[in-house]
């Protein structure tokens, strides 16, 4: 089975930082492109960093500068460093992949992680 496992949120001060680790295992054939999610409470899931297999990048407006997106193809692993966090940053992060997946038969379709919460507050 595919699955994809979040690591590293938690309780962070304003203005610091966290590290938010993605691997994804299984019978995979081949993971596109990568991202990061994030839902608060009342709001949307949005989209805040993805990355494409050979290393393209796209950030939300509201993290660039900030935030950095990074993937370990070897690893099948999927990184964001953030920094200068700020409350409003405060939701359930989702890691995200495109991959083909193989159990009898091909299946291409979007994975999600189960979320990490990562909280910014003083």
């Amino acid at each position: 089975q595919v699955q994809l496992v979040e690591s590293g949120g938690g309780l962070v001060q304003p203005g610091g930082s966290l590290r938010l680790s993605c691997a994804a295992s299984g019978n995979i054939v081949r993971i596109n492109a990568m991202g990061w999610y994030r839902q608060a409470p009342g709001k949307q899931r949005e989209l805040v960093a993805a990355i494409t297999r050979g290393g393209s990048t796209n950030y939300a407006d509201s993290v660039k500068g900030r935030f950095t997106i990074s993937r370990d193809n070897a690893k099948n692993s999927v990184y964001l460093q953030m920094n200068s966090l700020k409350p409003e940053d405060t939701a359930v992060y989702y890691c995200n992949a495109d991959l083909l997946g193989y159990s009898g038969s091909y299946l291409r379709r979007d994975y999600w992680g189960q979320g990490t919460q990562v909280t910014v507050s003083s």
